[in-house]
């Protein structure tokens, strides 16, 4: 049996960014700093910070992309990979991803009172309403979070 699991929670460093794949698929990247605090056998406290670098596809990295801003705090729930790639001299370059497969948005901007959502991956938003330009847009008061 194998796991590949990954949970955080932490906040936003920069607002997230959509790129489209040549496919048409939307994908989604930001990352999330996590902290880690403890105390030395000095009893001064001390401190870490992690920065996990998350993609998220598709439908939830569209809401990701909406809902998401820099600063948010936010639940990520994924798997972790690993990408290389050679840069322009020639070296091999690699970052290791946690791939999302849910997110749960523990903050609104302007609001401090925390909601959960259900897992967006296996209930996304389906009640769409057009704007002018023909495009879905998502109706905030829909969202079942």
């Amino acid at each position: 049996m194998n796991l590949n699991k990954a949970m955080i929670i932490g906040n936003l460093t920069r607002d997230p960014e959509t790129r489209t794949t040549p496919q048409g698929t939307n994908v989604t990247s930001f990352t999330v700093a996590t902290n880690f605090i403890w105390n030395d056998a000095n009893g001064n406290r001390q401190e870490k910070v992690e920065y996990h670098n998350v993609v998220a596809w598709r439908k939830l990295g569209e809401i990701c992309a909406q809902y998401l801003t820099k600063g948010s705090k936010v639940y990520i729930e994924g798997r972790l990979q690993t990408r290389s790639w050679d840069d322009q001299q020639g070296n091999k370059k690699y970052r290791t991803e946690i791939i999302a497969e849910n997110m749960i948005m523990l903050d609104r901007p302007g609001n401090n009172q925390s909601y959960n959502s259900t897992p967006a991956k296996n209930n996304p938003v389906e009640d769409f309403s057009q704007n002018e330009t023909g495009e879905e847009e998502i109706n905030v008061d829909e969202i079942p979070f």
